[in-house]
C-alpha cells in the first residue's frame, strides 16, 4: 500500500500549518486557544530534548522581560496581561528557532514551503469566490471550521478573499512575500520558486483581496525590486504608474475610495462625527495617538509586555469627555493594528531601536556579480511581510511572525556565510 504522505513530508505540513491557521480558535476565554498551539505542544518538547534550550530567545527577551516585570510592580502593567503575552512570545519564539535549527537553517528549504502554502491559501480564495457565486455558504464562510472571524463583502467579486485567514488585510499580509516573488519573476521571467501560472494565481489572489494593506504590498514590492537593481529612473516610472493605479482604485472600488477620504478627514478635521470617519482609519489614527502619548510618558522601555489595552483605556481618544465618538471603534484596542506602534508603546525607544535596526542590519542587497542570487529575493519578500506587520498588523505571533523575523535574520547570516566562504 502507497503512502500519500512520507513522514517528513506530514511534519512539513504540521508545522507549516501553523503558520497558516492563526485564525482557527477553539476557545476565547481566559485567553485564545489557538489551533497552532497544538503543534507547539506536539512538537516542542522533542525539539527541547534534542537541541536543548534556546539560548538566543531567552537572550532575545530578557530585557523586555525584567522592565516588564518593573513596570507590572509600579502598576503600569498588570501580571495577567503581562504573563499571557509573554509565555505566548516564549513559546512562538522558541517553536520557530526550533523550527529553523530543525531544518539546519536552511532558509531557501524553508522559504520554498512557506511559498507553496500561499499557493494552496491562494486556491481556497479562488474557491471562497467561486462557492459565493454559486450562494454556495459552506465554500466561502468558514467559521464552521472555527475560524475567529467571518466573510468581508464588496471588492470587484461581491466577496473579498480572506480564504482560511481571518480577514482580507491579513490574508493579503500572509501572501505578500509570495506576491514579492511573482512580481519579480514575471519581470526577469526566471522562475526560481514558482511557476509562472502560480505567479499571476497570487497576484489575482493579492487583487481581489481588495485590500489597501495588500495594494501596499505590492506597491513595496515593486519598490524593493527597483532598488536592488539600481535602476532609479525605473523607481521614478513606479511612483508615477502607482499613482495613476492608485487614483483608478480610488475611483473603483468604494472600500478603498471609502478609506483614503475618512484618512485624509480625520487629519484635517478637529471635531468627527461618526459620518465622517471609515472605521479602520479612525481605529489606526485613535491607536497612533494612543502609542505616541504612552511612549512620550514611558520613552525608554515602555510599559512591558501586554500593557497596551491599559494605555488604551488611559488615552484613547474615545475615552475623552468632549469627543464626539464614542462607541463602535474599539478594534485592535489590545494591539494598536500595527507592531511597530505596539512596540512602541509597550518596549519604548529600546524595542523601537530593535524593530528599525533588524530590518536594515539584515537586509540582503542584490549583488551585480550574481553570487547567490537567492537571498536577495528571500530577503526582499521576507522584508514585505514584516514592513506590513510594522503598519497593520499588531500582535506579536499571529500568523507565525516569530518565524519570518527568523528566517529574515538567518537567511542574512546565511548570506554573510557564503560571502566568507569564497572571499
Amino acid at each position: 500500500m502507497t503512502r500519500i504522505f512520507t513522514l517528513k513530508e506530514l511534519e512539513d505540513f504540521l508545522i507549516f500549518l501553523s503558520i497558516f491557521l492563526s485564525s482557527f480558535v477553539f476557545f476565547k476565554s481566559p485567553f485564545e486557544g489557538y489551533f497552532h498551539y497544538l503543534i507547539f505542544i506536539l512538537y516542542l518538547p522533542f525539539f527541547i530534548k534534542r537541541y536543548g534550550f534556546p539560548k538566543p530567545v531567552f537572550s532575545l527577551l530578557s530585557i523586555p522581560f525584567l522592565t516588564s516585570i518593573i513596570c507590572v510592580f509600579i502598576n503600569d502593567n498588570t501580571w495577567f496581561n503581562f504573563i499571557k503575552i509573554f509565555i505566548g512570545m516564549l513559546l512562538s519564539c522558541s517553536f520557530y528557532y526550533y523550527v529553523l535549527v530543525h531544518y539546519k537553517f536552511d532558509t531557501v528549504k524553508l522559504f520554498r514551503l512557506y511559498v507553496k502554502g500561499c499557493i494552496i491559501v491562494a486556491i481556497i480564495g479562488f474557491i471562497q469566490v467561486i462557492s459565493y457565486k454559486l450562494n454556495f455558504v459552506f465554500g466561502y464562510n468558514y467559521k464552521w471550521l472555527f475560524n475567529k472571524w467571518g466573510i468581508s463583502f464588496g471588492g470587484i467579486t461581491g466577496i473579498r478573499i480572506n480564504s482560511i485567514l481571518s480577514e482580507p488585510s491579513q490574508f493579503a499580509i500572509m501572501i505578500s512575500p509570495a506576491v514579492f516573488i511573482s512580481i519579480h519573476h514575471l519581470l526577469t521571467r526566471s522562475y526560481i520558486f514558482i511557476k509562472r501560472k502560480w505567479c499571476f494565481v497570487l497576484l489575482l489572489a493579492a487583487v481581489l483581496s481588495a485590500s489597501s494593506t495588500g495594494y501596499l504590498g505590492i506597491f513595496f514590492s515593486i519598490i524593493i525590486i527597483v532598488i536592488n537593481f539600481r535602476r532609479f529612473l525605473d523607481l521614478f516610472i513606479v511612483s508615477v504608474i502607482g499613482f495613476f493605479a492608485a487614483f483608478l482604485l480610488y475611483v473603483n472600488i468604494g472600500e478603498f475610495r471609502s478609506r483614503v477620504d475618512s484618512s485624509l478627514k480625520i487629519y484635517q478635521e478637529e471635531e468627527l462625527t461618526l459620518d465622517d470617519t471609515n472605521s479602520s482609519s479612525f481605529v489606526q489614527y485613535n491607536n497612533f495617538h494612543v502609542a505616541t502619548t504612552n511612549f512620550v510618558n514611558h520613552p525608554f522601555f515602555g510599559t512591558g509586555f501586554g500593557s497596551y489595552p491599559l494605555a488604551y483605556e488611559k488615552y484613547s481618544l474615545t475615552k475623552a469627555e468632549d469627543f464626539l465618538i464614542k462607541k463602535g471603534f474599539e478594534f485592535n484596542s489590545q494591539d494598536a493594528n500595527s507592531l511597530f506602534l505596539r512596540v512602541l508603546a509597550e518596549l519604548g525607544l529600546v524595542g523601537a531601536l530593535f524593530l528599525i535596526i533588524i530590518v536594515f542590519r539584515c537586509f540582503v542587497i542584490r549583488d551585480d556579480i550574481g553570487r547567490d542570487h537567492v537571498s536577495w529575493l528571500i530577503s526582499g519578500a521576507v522584508l514585505v511581510l514584516i514592513l506590513l506587520y510594522y503598519l497593520r498588523q499588531g500582535n506579536y505571533f499571529l500568523n507565525g511572525f516569530p518565524f519570518f523575523m527568523w528566517l529574515y535574520y538567518y537567511n542574512y547570516i546565511n548570506r554573510r556565510e557564503y560571502l566568507k566562504s569564497i572571499s
